[in-house]
């Protein structure tokens, strides 16, 4: 049995039975005013929720490959037997529960001891991910880029310990995308210029290291410490796993489309939030960001009705050789970002139960935003603690030239 834990609140039980493990509500976690749902698939009501929606919604917990592999490795326990790996990864997760304990009444954290440690520190995650197998250490996130929950104290950044909650993930630059940092940070700053809700950030570097650092949208910190808000991503909400996460895939379940997320808004949350998702959508396209899948687009859930997360995960691809130029789920049926015209809003917009013409003439309007906020946006990373980098005027550029074909195609 393993408990789930709000806080030191019981939450609910996982249990591992012949079929899978399974999950139920506790009764009091029920009956006090203020419980929220661990997920939309999962709703606050008695009796047992089977593997078919609880196994999608916790392995979109944990990492994906080539981490996840590493992950199992280091703590000898199989990649596949989830519920093992969060045995060991579970205390400080995307969103408030905590997993087989429950959060500690006092903060516990590992000090990082200046640049030369954090360099260290980020050099060792390919080969141990999240600092699994560290004393004290039970943290996970989603996705298969390098990153690591930190927490911002006083002090500086630090590794929080035995399910302190962490404040921010620490995004280190890779070989393989060079600029990721500055990409990544120009992005957000550029949605947030935009008037859109996104994750803030910043930059830092770590002896020869650079990296991005977000704040947590699923944290809050004031004077009386920090308190986890709880969310999900769209595949958790959707009961898809991690490998269906794109709209095409060879998972052999079929990917979350955008009429399928805009309907998940439409049932549980308002128009507001529709607007969002709109939002997230066009921006993406604008920035040429790819990798705009089901689970880089989340909900924040409470008590009352859930509403959207901010944009989080945003990069240019089109400056990288080598980046795939289709979309994570199609806009009309085009899955490129040069190819959508006028009648592909028009159609998703129809699809999603939007209006037509705000539809296009939201995507104009933020081509406007987007377009006067860049100058902007460059200068402020640069300004950045890791300052600026060589690709960052190729990013600059590759978002002015998808805006200027969205503007022309937009009259199709």
């Amino acid at each position: 049995m393993t408990p789930v834990y709000f806080a030191r609140f019981q939450v609910g039980r996982i249990d591992a039975t012949p079929v899978g493990p399974t999950f139920a509500y506790d009764s009091r976690w029920l009956a006090t005013a203020g419980a929220f749902p661990m997920s939309l698939s999962i709703p606050l009501r008695d009796g047992t929720f089977g593997p078919d929606v609880l196994v999608p919604w916790l392995m979109n917990l944990l990492p994906e490959d080539p981490a996840l592999r590493t992950v199992g490795r280091n703590l000898g326990v199989s990649p596949q037997d989830v519920l093992g790996l969060l045995d060991h990864m579970g205390r400080d997760v995307a969103g408030a529960l905590s997993l087989g304990e429950p959060r500690p009444h006092e903060t516990e954290f590992r000090t990082i001891d200046g640049a030369a440690d954090l360099e260290r520190i980020i050099n060792d995650l390919p080969r141990k991910p999240f600092l699994a197998g560290d004393d004290g250490v039970s943290m996970s996130l989603a996705g298969a880029q390098d990153k690591l929950p930190v927490a911002k104290t006083p002090d500086g950044l630090a590794i929080p310990l035995n399910g302190t909650p962490s404040t921010h993930i620490l995004k280190p630059d890779t070989e393989h995308l060079p600029g990721s940092v500055q990409n990544e940070a120009l992005c957000l700053t550029l949605a947030r210029l935009c008037g859109l809700d996104a994750a803030s950030v910043t930059t830092g570097r770590a002896g020869a290291r650079s990296y991005l650092l977000v704040d947590r949208f699923d944290r809050k910190t004031d004077d009386n410490g920090t308190v986890r808000l709880h969310q999900e991503d769209f595949c958790q909400a959707l009961s898809k796993p991690p490998a269906a996460k794109y709209e095409s895939n060879q998972s052999g379940l079929a990917g979350p489309t955008l009429a399928d997320m805009f309907r998940l808004v439409d049932r549980h949350m308002t128009a507001a939030d529709a607007v969002a998702l709109l939002d997230a959508v066009i921006f993406n396209i604008l920035v040429c960001n790819t990798d705009a899948h089901a689970k880089n687009h989340a909900l924040l859930l409470s008590h009352g009705s859930p509403r959207l997360a901010p944009l989080y995960d945003v990069m240019c691809a089109a400056a990288w050789d080598g980046i795939t130029a289709n979309l994570s789920q199609a806009v009309g049926g085009k899955n490129r970002g040069d190819h959508i015209h006028g009648r592909h809003w028009k159609r998703q917009a129809a699809a999603c139960g939007l209006n037509e013409t705000r539809v296009v003439a939201r995507v104009a309007e933020l081509v406007g935003k987007v377009d006067k906020a860049l100058p902007e946006s460059v200068a402020t990373v640069e300004a950045m603690p890791a300052g600026g980098h060589v690709l960052l005027p190729r990013f600059r550029d590759a978002i002015a030239v998808r805006c200027a074909r969205v503007s022309r195609n937009l009259d199709d």
